[in-house]
């Protein structure tokens, strides 16, 4: 019995109130790969340390991009205080000048300036094919240089396996197109091609991804993610961002779409073979899935997920997904004009509603800039003033116990002209965003309980602290006098 009572009592350490957490290790330490938080599965425990993630990296194509210099690259993430990247592995790339209005695109090699997981061979007609049976050790050789050296900066890195394909220009390129390899017979449409229904090519797909798995076991700074945007080759339309209930199928900027039943099955696949093969090797990864942009309560959560990714996020992603009680993710910004002023308040309303991670897609960064002071045509932003603002909530976050911090906006009594976001340990600490509407100064109200209080305002743009001032809670309740010229402001509150 006393036996008995020893496990029951350590399995609810580990699981909490909902079971098992997907992704938790069940001896968290110092050592080991990225994880969730054991005791708050919202955030990630890495080196023994709560880990929130916010970023500004470069368009995934910093190992395939053989022009593209990513020691570079990641020494400047590591100097502008950025802990994360995204890279695509070569499954999918793109075509330089036709890529969605992008006129620098790391994503987009120019010819012959690609590097995949396969060895390509040369036909008596002169055109060059893939073989999806070997495998490129030079392309593994890069991969593993670029990882190690991200490690040693403590840059946490996604390894997006697959994405969707968009368009007949990506397909055309495509190593899994079966006309740009030597292995694949069968008719293949782009849209089926990360379906089930693909043929021969899941059998190389699965190999693949057991390779991925295999080579990468080793590191730390990983995790892994199945496919960027399923959507977006298999949509199903299912909710409407703004005040309409039309969906109509390509109008992408103002819906949010899922993956259809075929796309949600290969995935499900994928992430069951990931799963299986690190089952007989030393370390477990987290996986991610994204399941759509913008807003939307998200149905269902496969067993072997970690992190709930989406794209171009608005913080209600975070409060109708968070009681799934994994990492939510803002994977992807963008589109939203090239200036920082967006990106850093889409971070700080993200995160400050519980978001785990945050990464805006910054295309300061392409060949040549890889210090990510580039100008360029494209449809998002990034510059090193973002970067250096994203490094400041990065550090306000991790100026907290984050691993005791929750969403609490009810906290809040009064807030006039201002929208609030609002994280808190309970009573004691207490991690606030404003934003501005039409005013620059009001009081905001918290039902904070007894207590005196200090209140310390932080410059978003600056990242600098005010001098702190002491307010006392009267009947529960703290009173807060706000100016908030730049129609932004955090603040730092402490029970003393």
């Amino acid at each position: 019995m006393k036996n008995l009572l020893v496990l029951l009592l350590a399995t609810a350490l580990i699981s909490g109130c909902n079971g098992k957490k997907a992704g938790v290790d069940e001896n968290p330490g110092v050592n080991g790969p990225i994880q969730l938080h054991p005791e708050n599965p919202h955030y990630f425990l890495y080196k023994g340390k709560t880990l929130a993630i916010v970023s500004s990296a470069e368009h995934y194509g910093a190992v395939l991009n053989l022009d593209f210099d990513y020691r570079k690259y990641l020494e400047t993430l590591a100097q502008d205080g950025m802990n994360y990247t995204r890279m695509f592995t070569g499954t999918y790339f793109e075509v330089p000048g036709v890529s969605f209005g992008i006129q620098n695109n790391t994503l987009a090699p120019q010819p012959g300036r690609v590097i995949t997981p396969w060895k390509t061979i040369k036909e008596p007609s002169g055109k060059v094919k893939y073989d999806l049976s070997k495998w490129n050790g030079a392309y593994f050789k890069r991969l593993k240089d670029f990882l190690q050296l991200a490690a040693e900066k403590d840059i946490i890195v996604e390894v997006t396996l697959f994405s969707s394909i968009y368009s007949d220009y990506m397909w055309n390129i495509c190593p899994q197109n079966p006309d740009n390899n030597m292995n694949i017979d069968n008719e293949l449409s782009r849209r089926d091609a990360q379906t089930l229904n693909n043929g021969s090519l899941f059998d190389f797909q699965a190999e693949f991804v057991r390779k991925m798995v295999r080579e990468l076991n080793g590191f730390d700074n990983i995790f892994f993610e199945i496919q960027n945007e399923p959507w977006g080759d298999r949509q199903v339309p299912v909710y409407n961002i703004v005040n309409k209930e039309d969906l109509i199928p390509d109008d992408w900027g103002l819906k949010a779409d899922f993956g259809d039943e075929a796309s949600l099955a290969w995935q499900d696949s994928i992430a069951s073979i990931i799963t299986t093969e690190e089952a007989k090797m030393p370390k477990k990864h987290l996986i991610a899935q994204n399941y759509t942009s913008y807003k939307v309560p998200v149905p269902a959560v496969g067993d072997h997920i970690s992190i709930i990714n989406f794209h171009y996020a608005w913080p209600e992603a975070v409060e109708w997904n968070y009681q799934y009680d994994k990492v939510i993710g803002f994977d992807e910004s963008g589109f939203a004009g090239p200036g920082d002023k967006v990106y850093r308040r889409q971070a700080w309303k993200f995160m400050l509603s519980g978001g785990g991670l945050f990464n805006n897609l910054d295309y300061s960064f392409f060949v040549g800039h890889e210090d990510g002071l580039g100008k360029n045509k494209a449809p998002g932003g990034g510059s090193k003033t973002l970067r250096k603002q994203l490094k400041a909530l990065s550090g306000f976050l991790h100026g907290f116990r984050l691993e005791k911090m929750h969403p609490d906006c009810e906290v809040v009594v009064k807030s006039p002209g201002l929208i609030p976001y609002v994280m808190s340990d309970g009573n004691t600490a207490f991690a606030v965003f404003l934003r501005g509407i039409g005013t620059t100064g009001t009081t905001l109200e918290l039902h904070t309980g007894e207590g005196t209080y200090k209140v310390i305002p932080f410059n978003t743009l600056t990242g600098t602290f005010a001098g702190p001032a002491t307010v006392r809670a009267e009947n529960g309740l703290l009173k807060i006098d706000i100016q908030i010229p730049d129609g932004e402001l955090a603040l730092k509150i402490i029970k003393e």
